[in-house]
């Protein structure tokens, strides 16, 4: 686990902690000390704390211009024990919503497990967003997470599924990322071949 960093090769574009408006801003990351564990395993100290003890994250890209960031998580999104949408929720995303942002894409090769609790912070993100035209996308979601994300009903609030999985976004930049997920929101394009 500790080899697995964030993705790295938009820093040229953007570091949230260089970011006045990111909950990361100020930020210092160490490349040799490791202390954010995942159980047992730590973590690349790259990714950041946001409070959950099971799931880490990045903010790879924002732009408040068109309302939108890229997100990768790493971990096990456990609502049941950790309540971790709600760390997700309250320290990530509404610091980014007070500065306009309404679309998210989440990255989630990296997301090992989820276990639902209560839909409570789902739906009180969607009606956010949607009041706004805005939207919560999940990419590339293991079969399993998938099935127990649908289990729980997210599918409500949050898109995801086959069309937003297998997508290759790592040599994309942030812009074509972001408009390739618009335009599967939007129904304009309906599945990505990987």
């Amino acid at each position: 686990m500790h080899q697995l960093e964030p993705y790295f090769r938009w820093r040229d574009f953007y570091t949230a902690e260089e970011d006045e408006r990111s909950p990361f801003f100020g930020r210092t990351y160490s490349e040799f000390e490791f202390s954010l564990r995942l159980y047992n395993y730590f973590l690349h100290p790259q990714w950041d704390e946001f409070g959950s003890s099971t799931l880490y994250g990045k903010i790879l890209f924002v732009d408040y211009d068109e309302q939108y960031a890229l997100i990768e998580l790493i971990g096990e999104w456990n609502d049941t024990l950790h309540n971790d949408i709600m760390y997700l929720k309250r320290n990530v995303v509404d610091p980014l919503m007070k500065h306009g942002i309404v679309k998210f894409v989440f990255f989630c090769e990296n997301v090992l497990n989820f276990h639902a609790s209560e839909d409570d912070y789902y739906a009180e993100w969607a009606e956010e967003v949607g009041e706004e035209h805005g939207w919560i996308v999940l990419i590339n979601v293991r079969q399993h997470v998938e099935e127990e994300l649908s289990a729980a009903r997210l599918q409500h609030y949050l898109n995801f599924g086959e069309q937003y999985n297998n997508i290759i976004w790592h040599p994309q930049k942030p812009q074509t990322v972001f408009l390739l997920v618009q335009a599967l929101v939007d129904g304009r394009i309906r599945q990505i071949a990987g």
